[in-house]
């Protein structure tokens, strides 16, 4: 199941970043502006973000399992359709489709994860989920990219709609335990309970900053590479691939040693709280690099940042699962995601205004290191010690 649900999340990540891999082609051939392509950056996240509140309860409601294959199946629809896009009002359209069936990813997946994995393999299970969804980006800027380079991009996304699909084949065949499927909405904390509770906000504050240092890179880092750097298509394709790589290695091997440390009798709140805050002190350190500095200084804080976001990615939701619980994880991570992905709505949207006023990444880079620290407060300063919370006694006040 795990491996499946890894599966879905390396899925959801080819199908988002096609776009941004196709940017400066559909730019060319439809006579796009940069504001126009920081808008449809952008308006996958409008929908992504507001949709994933509804969606925890679903999943709780219905059963994860159910709301995941629905939520894939309209993703690759929209994907699809894209290839046959010719003006910015349809695309903009079929990005937010994408957002509404991707909303489905993490809450469900998260739900899952929480109701038939132990808390002392947790980390190596995001690990696993992690480096699938981090990997993602690099198959699809690789794969993607020389698709394009040879048979253009409106077939590149008719390609990767359709492969998507087959994932349902093996999941129609899954049987999950009985705990991972049943009805929880019942013995669920209410939607109140859950908002006053301090570390819920410090889970929103700390993924807001992880996503908008993320989705920054995501999908301005190709157009950066090609416009601001020099390099050609295929050049860009392969130096992101192969950071993208680094990215998901880092974090399969951070769930590994994060479970390994806590194995060898190391306090679980030490550990995830140490990660969160030194991968995102020195995610401040390499987006100044990549704003002032030269480009070889350029080019090795963009690997260094994909080791220090991969590092980071499996406490993103392992945090949130052992508070939550297997009772209150689906819709924790819901309002987590719905509000933590807004930075995936201004951090596109913002870098295309400021390069279209600038016409350089300076200042988008200046920005994405400031609110790369708030993340310490929320990882740290926010968070009580880590252990599922007393949802009864919460209930009872």
């Amino acid at each position: 199941m795990v491996f499946l649900l890894a599966a879905v999340l390396f899925i959801n990540y080819v199908d988002r970043g096609a776009l941004p891999t196709a940017a400066h082609l559909i730019q060319a051939d439809l006579k796009l502006s940069e504001e126009q392509l920081g808008l449809l950056f952008s308006a996958f996240f409008w929908t992504y973000s507001l949709v994933q509140l509804p969606v925890g309860w679903l999943a709780e409601r219905f059963g994860a399992h159910r709301v995941l294959a629905i939520g894939l199946a309209i993703w690759a629809l929209a994907t699809i359709c894209v290839g046959a896009a010719h003006t910015f009002p349809t695309l903009l359209a079929l990005r937010l489709l994408l957002g509404i069936g991707e909303s489905a990813g993490f809450p469900c997946v998260s739900k899952l994860l929480a109701a038939v994995v132990p808390i002392k393999s947790l980390g190596t299970a995001n690990g696993i989920v992690a480096f699938a969804y981090l990997f993602g980006p690099a198959v699809g800027t690789v794969a993607g990219g020389l698709l394009m380079a040879h048979y253009g991009w409106r077939a590149t996304f008719v390609v990767f709609g359709g492969l998507s699909l087959l994932w349902l084949l093996p999941w129609s065949q899954v049987t999950l335990p009985a705990r991972a499927v049943r009805r929880t909405d019942a013995d669920t904390p209410t939607l109140w309970t859950l908002c006053t509770q301090r570390s819920l906000w410090g889970t929103v504050l700390g993924l807001f900053s992880s996503n908008y240092t993320f989705y920054f890179m995501l999908t301005w880092l190709p157009f950066y590479l090609v416009r601001e750097r020099g390099f050609s298509t295929a050049e860009m394709a392969q130096l992101a691939g192969m950071a993208y790589v680094v990215n998901a290695v880092s974090a399969v091997s951070a769930g590994w040693v994060t479970d390994r440390l806590i194995a060898n009798g190391r306090s679980t709140n030490a550990v995830y709280k140490t990660i969160m805050v030194l991968t995102h002190s020195g995610s401040v350190v390499c987006m100044l690099c990549m704003a002032l500095g030269s480009r070889p200084l350029a080019l090795g804080a963009i690997f260094v940042y994909q080791v220090l976001c991969g590092a980071q990615s499996p406490g993103v939701y392992a945090i949130p699962q052992i508070l939550a619980g297997p009772r209150a994880t689906g819709r924790w991570v819901g309002i987590q995601n719905s509000l933590g992905n807004f930075a995936g709505i201004i951090a596109p949207a913002a870098t295309g205004f400021i390069i279209g006023g600038t016409k350089h990444f300076t200042g988008a880079f200046l920005l994405a290191a400031a609110v790369s620290l708030l993340g310490v407060i929320g990882w740290w300063w926010m968070l009580p010690k880590l252990a599922e919370l007393r949802w009864d006694a919460a209930e009872a006040r």
